[in-house]
């Protein structure tokens, strides 16, 4: 049990911070006196094996929808039982066009070719020999929150927002490997393609390349997994996830876009004017509460901590506001360090629940000056969400604490 002195001075700094204006908070178990015994053998070494393994207890797993053959779909990451901004390696979200292949590091090739002065085959150990650099930062499948643009379809936090995720990325900057084929002065854009059966080749602008781009080998302190491109794969932060192409087997450079399948249909946006919108690059600012959210139950009245996450794929995240009453008023929440550029922020914000039926919701603006927009809003300007969709999000708390998906306005 917490010593009252202690629980004193939680309360001291929440009313320091400007939080705290009707909190109450308790601890521990009422008459509590004593604890129940623990100490017994634990598991030996040779039961915990090579590689560790999580609590039994722990059972968070990414949810999987395919198609009937299995080799296309996504897996979905649990955000509502994550902590700080980093996803865990083995709960990354995942998405396959026709399949995860395994492939052999010691094989593996990247063919960097076209307007370039000198064509070159690198293996990953020729990459792994570059001066590398290590980095945080989301990637997000452009269609995350597809289902819930017409209808909030979603029942939870995980198939809401799970298509993204945030990782510690470790491995060449690509503006090193170009300068070592020379870049010729025509070239504007790369190709990247693939070693899936897919054969995913999508165009990147050259400035992109040359600017925060890297070859990624590993993530979050080892190799990459299969899922994630393993052995390598090509990252552009803040880029919509399909163009962070897995299993990079080949770079060409050309002096236009390739306009591939990918850029012309599956990843192109319609708009009003009966206009298609190509080359949606960048994400844009993008928040949600991931506690209390979607299939929570609330126990009872009073003291909870909002949470969630934010991010941006043009800057650093500047703030976030959330309301509890549907979005007639908006209070600053607390952004967790380290707040890093196109990466997942952590927020929260100290709330008391008087039991009565409301409606949360979060916002975020980003160094750009961008404030992420209402459903209605998003609305007005593209008929379908079944890409880019970054509209607030609506929890609806119910008297009984039941929390549900809605579309608030």
């Amino acid at each position: 049990m917490s010593h009252p002195k202690q629980i004193d001075a939680v309360r001291r700094r929440l009313v320091r911070n400007g939080l705290a204006a009707g909190v109450a908070l308790s601890t521990g178990s009422a008459g509590a006196t004593t604890l129940a015994p623990s100490r017994k053998p634990g598991r030996t070494f040779n039961e915990t094996g090579g590689y560790g393994s999580r609590s039994p207890h722990d059972n968070a797993a990414r949810i999987k929808q395919t198609d009937g053959t299995n080799l296309y779909g996504g897996g979905y990451t649990p955000l509502d039982r994550g902590y700080g901004m980093v996803t865990p390696s083995g709960l990354h979200y995942e998405v396959f066009h026709n399949g995860c292949p395994e492939i052999n590091p010691e094989e593996h090739q990247l063919l960097i070719h076209g307007l370039v002065k000198t064509n070159k085959i690198f293996t990953v150990a020729d990459l792994m020999r570059f001066p590398s650099v290590t980095r945080f930062h989301f990637l997000e499948c452009a269609g995350n929150s597809w289902n819930d643009f017409d209808n909030p379809n979603s029942p939870n936090v995980q198939m809401s927002h799970g298509l993204t995720s945030c990782s510690e990325w470790t491995g060449v900057p690509l503006s090193l490997v170009l300068n070592e084929v020379g870049v010729q002065s025509t070239a504007k854009w790369i190709l990247a393609e693939g070693g899936d059966g897919a054969g995913l080749m999508r165009s990147i602008p050259i400035d992109k390349a040359m600017g925060d781009a890297m070859l990624v080998y590993a993530q979050n302190g080892e190799l990459m997994r299969p899922e994630q491109g393993f052995p390598l794969r090509l990252l552009v932060p803040g880029f919509e996830g399909n163009m962070n192409v897995k299993w990079l087997r080949r770079l060409e450079l050309g002096d236009e876009a390739w306009w591939t399948r990918s850029e012309v249909s599956e990843y192109a946006d319609p708009m009003f004017d009966k206009k298609t919108q190509v080359f949606s690059f960048e994400m844009l600012a993008k928040s949600v509460i991931t506690s209390p959210s979607g299939g929570m139950q609330l126990s009872d009245k009073g003291y909870y901590e909002i949470t969630g996450l934010a991010w941006s794929g043009r800057a650093k995240v500047s703030r976030v506001e959330i309301s509890t009453d549907g979005g007639a008023s908006w209070v600053n929440a607390q952004l967790q360090n380290p707040v890093l550029s196109k990466c997942h922020t952590r927020f929260r914000l100290p709330w008391t629940w008087n039991g009565k039926e409301t409606v949360l919701q979060s916002r975020v603006t980003d160094e750009t000056g961008y404030v992420q927009p209402t459903l209605a809003a998003l609305k007005k300007l593209q008929p379908t969400g079944a890409n880019h969709n970054n509209a607030i999000q609506s929890w609806k708390i119910a008297q009984d604490g039941s929390v549900s998906n809605v579309h608030h306005v």
